[in-house]
Order: structure tokens, then C-alpha cells, then sequence
């Protein structure tokens, strides 16, 4: 395992929707790689009890998640809700062994926790709404990080190929006692369900970003 995080970060290289899982890293070689990735890079990595995760999305999943964020941070504004929308930044929790990248992720209910540029977070408070991609690789994989750290509300994207079809829809994850359940509606925007998500991206596949900010915000004026 060594010799393998020694290996130059360069040297590896990922296809756009692949991704690399290393088991058997140690906390220190967890946070060394990251040093030596840097904060320039568009690759995603998820550390757990000593499993290693480097992603590299493809542009499907980047194009999905852009998307997603538009739509929570258009709702966001539209229903005057205070919000700072932090990306896919780091979250390491060394007392719990784990680290991830989301794809995007918003303080909403706690925006004041997010506020400053790039200043540390008081008590590793975590974000009220993550948002995941599933297409080439399995992100739901990642909910137990999440769950560990206390991530109240997940956006999950999930599409699943059949020789026939292509199924795509997205599901809203909240922690209730520990655990992720499926929920019909969203926890930080309580009128918004999970088929109304899925069905706004839809209205990306034949439109432009607008076209989904408007379609957002005439649904905000209607409640």
C-alpha cells in the first residue's frame, strides 16, 4: 500500500466517469495525498476507516450536479432563504476516521456556519444539504460518511441502464436517528419533492440552465 501512495498523483491517471479505491491507507497518507493533489484539480475523494475513493466525474455527472445546485440555490433566492453554497469542499473528520468531497453541498438553515471565505467552520458543523451523482460510479456509497457526519439531507442522482432504457430519477435522503431514509420532501425546502426535482431535470434535457431558473421560480410564486 505503501509503494502505491507513493506513487506520484501524475502518474495516475483516471478516465472522465472512473474511479480508483485503494484499502488498507492510514489517516496521515489520506491527508498526504490530499496535500499532494492540491485544491486544482477536478477529481473527488472519500476516505473511510482506512478505504481510499479518488473519482473522476465525467461530464453527464458534472452536468447533473450543476443542474442540482442551480435548482437549490434558485429556490434559495426565490424563497428568501439565507444560503452559502460551498461546492464540493473538503470535509475531514479525523475523530471519525473520515473525509469526502461532495459534489456539491449548501449551508442553508445554518448559513451563518458558512459564511467568510474560506474560514474554518466552527465545531465541523456539517452541511444542511449534500447533493450526489450516481451514473458511472456508486455514490450512495458515500452516505455512510455523510450519516457519520451528521449531514441532515442528501440529493441523490441515480441512473440505472437497461438494454432497453435509461431510468433516471433522484431521491431525498434524511437522517433520522442515525440512519438515511427515503423522503418524499425535501427537509430544507419542505414544499419541493423529490419528483418535483427529477422533473426539473427534465426540463434541462430539452433546455438551457434559464430555462430551469425560470421553471423553479414559477413554481416558488405559485406557493
Amino acid at each position: 500500500m505503501t509503494a502505491v501512495l507513493a506513487t506520484p498523483i501524475s502518474q495516475i491517471e483516471l478516465a472522465p466517469g472512473s474511479a480508483i479505491r485503494i484499502d488498507g491507507v492510514t489517516w496521515e497518507g489520506y491527508i498526504a495525498l490530499l496535500q499532494e493533489l492540491g485544491d486544482a484539480r477536478s477529481t473527488r475523494v472519500a476516505y473511510e476507516n482506512g478505504a481510499l475513493e479518488i473519482r473522476m466525474p465525467g461530464q453527464p455527472h458534472e452536468a447533473v450536479n450543476r443542474v442540482l445546485a442551480t435548482v437549490a440555490l434558485t429556490l434559495a433566492e426565490a424563497l428568501g432563504f439565507d444560503f452559502n453554497d460551498l461546492g464540493s469542499m473538503t470535509m475531514n473528520r479525523p475523530q471519525l476516521s473520515r473525509g469526502v468531497e461532495p459534489d456539491s453541498c449548501f449551508y442553508i438553515q445554518n448559513a451563518q456556519a458558512g459564511q467568510g471565505l474560506g474560514d474554518a467552520i466552527a465545531n465541523d458543523l456539517p452541511p444542511d444539504l449534500a447533493l450526489e451523482v450516481d451514473i458511472a460510479n456508486r455514490s450512495d456509497s458515500k452516505l455512510s460518511i455523510y450519516q457519520a457526519m451528521g449531514v441532515p439531507e442528501v440529493w441523490l442522482y441515480q441512473q440505472r441502464n437497461t438494454s432497453a432504457t435509461t431510468d433516471s430519477y433522484i431521491k431525498i435522503k434524511h437522517l433520522v436517528n442515525g440512519s438515511y431514509v427515503d423522503a418524499l420532501t425535501s427537509r430544507a425546502f419542505p414544499t419541493v419533492s423529490a419528483e418535483r426535482l427529477t422533473q426539473w431535470l427534465d426540463v434541462r434535457r430539452t433546455g438551457t440552465d434559464l430555462t430551469v431558473v425560470r421553471a423553479v421560480r414559477q413554481f416558488c410564486r405559485s406557493q
